[in-house]
């Protein structure tokens, strides 16, 4: 027989088995934590994207929305302009203050209230038209949309709708069409800035042909 009986043998091989379960117990811990943690990052990380896929589709979304109320005011802007109440308004308005203007750098006191009367008839009777039309309509937020998008809008149009901010667009506007009354410029009488080309085009050719004709 060993110097130890068996019941002792098996004692300590048990503790020895015990001891190096305890001694790897760190390393096992540490392996679950770092598993546990992996998968809290990857959880994360896929909540993340979720977030960010989520907002962009918000973002796409409110942008063809506001894209959307954009295109519309500009389409009823474009039937209010070519309508005869607003023709007939801005026409009036023309020829009641156009030998006030000439083409100089120098700018009368006189523009000044001119500007403002013009703003506050046409551009008051185009914000109605729109509120009447568009539920919600605002013109500030019109505006700064137009800042936006101005590269879209029609030349004319745009033009038409600087007038309203812009003095100096308003002054050649005037300008442009005092030449006009004295047989110094292109025909703006009728339609003003949003006539088109094409109309003002065929009148010349018609206009040429029956010259020729004679």
């Amino acid at each position: 027989p060993g110097p130890f009986p068996g019941g002792a043998r098996s004692a300590v091989a048990v503790a020895a088995r015990v001891g190096a379960v305890e001694a790897a117990l760190p390393s096992v811990c540490l392996f679950v934590m770092d598993v546990q943690e992996r998968d809290l990052i990857g959880s994360g990380e896929n909540i993340v994207e979720m977030q960010d896929l989520d907002e962009e589709e918000f973002a796409v979304s409110r942008s063809s929305d506001a894209d959307a109320v954009f295109d519309a005011v500009i389409g009823n802007i474009e039937e209010i302009i070519m309508e005869d109440a607003f023709q007939n308004l801005q026409q009036s308005f023309m020829e009641k203050y156009y030998l006030e203007f000439d083409d100089s750098e120098e700018n009368k006191l006189s523009y000044t209230p001119i500007f403002n009367e013009y703003v506050d008839l046409l551009e008051k009777y185009l914000e109605q038209q729109l509120i009447e039309r568009i539920p919600g309509f605002n013109m500030n937020d019109f505006t700064h949309s137009l800042k936006q998008h101005k590269d879209e809008v029609s030349g004319d149009i745009f033009d038409m709708l600087l007038t309203f901010t812009d003095f100096m667009a308003f002054k050649e506007m005037f300008i442009d069409y005092r030449a006009e009354r004295e047989g110094r410029g292109l025909d703006l009488s009728s339609g003003l800035m949003v006539k088109s080309l094409s109309s003002a085009t065929s009148a010349m050719v018609a206009s040429s042909t029956s010259s020729g004709s004679l």
